[in-house]
């Protein structure tokens, strides 16, 4: 399910995954119920897929298993403290996505997963949730990790609002998601507003539309994009299984 209350987490069964690791069965339960399920996870390459409740989460969630990754969808605090990697996702308003990171405390566990130097990996929405602030519907405030602002797409360069579809990736300097991807790619995008950095130095990848944006940042441990890799077909499943593969 795309939302479940908070305390529930994917569970474990016995088989194991060719290489030889305990997979993640698709059932739920309560965290209580099994007293090793936070040794397994500090055991495994484990990533958690941030729940706040308007994630694209479940084709975020295929794209890992797609690729030998496991992966579980959460909202809790210390299964996110013990996740190996983590995936903040996003599709929808920014203020309203920011509401619901504050609502269901997840704030403090995204700044404490990005500052205890795991890797990490935004989404589209997760991209620009984690800038200073963004001027979709009025000014709201964003996690603030990386400095600079979400604007829109200016309405008078003769190009449909959202960029909905798919468009080259320019890649500016070597990152490790990139790997095995050729430069000029195409990916999926569908928004309206771009990152702007303050520091135009994080910025991984450019794209052209109307004026040339910022299309994804590194940064140490994080990689955020605004393009969706789940539904970018082999490119964006070469992005997800280095995210998986990537130490930092």
């Amino acid at each position: 399910p795309e939302a479940y209350p908070q305390g529930y987490v994917e569970d474990f069964d016995e088989p194991r995954t060719m290489h030889g690791k305990r997979r993640v069965s698709a059932h739920l339960g309560w965290a209580g119920e099994k007293g090793d399920f936070f040794s397994i996870l500090q055991e495994l390459d484990m990533i958690a897929i941030i729940d706040y409740g308007m994630g694209n989460l479940r084709s975020v969630s295929k794209a890992f298993e797609a690729v030998g990754h496991q992966a579980v969808v959460t909202r809790d605090a210390k299964v996110i403290g013990n996740a190996s990697h983590v995936v903040l996702p996003g599709v929808g308003a920014f203020g309203d996505c920011m509401a619901n990171v504050e609502r269901y405390g997840l704030a403090e566990p995204i700044r404490a997963a990005i500052q205890s130097g795991r890797p990490f990996l935004g989404i589209c929405l997760g991209l620009q949730l984690l800038f200073e602030e963004s001027e979709e519907f009025g000014t709201h405030k964003g996690l603030g990790i990386i400095s600079g602002k979400v604007r829109r797409f200016a309405p008078d360069q003769g190009l449909k609002v959202p960029h909905m579809g798919w468009n080259n990736v320019t890649i500016e300097r070597p990152c490790p998601l990139f790997e095995g991807v050729s430069n000029g790619s195409y990916w999926y995008f569908v928004h309206s507003f771009y990152v702007d950095p303050s520091d135009k130095a994080v910025a991984a990848t450019t794209t052209d539309y109307g004026t040339s944006f910022v299309s994804s940042i590194w940064r140490d441990n994080v990689v955020a994009c605004q393009f969706h890799p789940e539904k970018s077909q082999n490119v964006g499943l070469q992005l997800i299984k280095n995210f998986g593969s990537w130490h930092t």
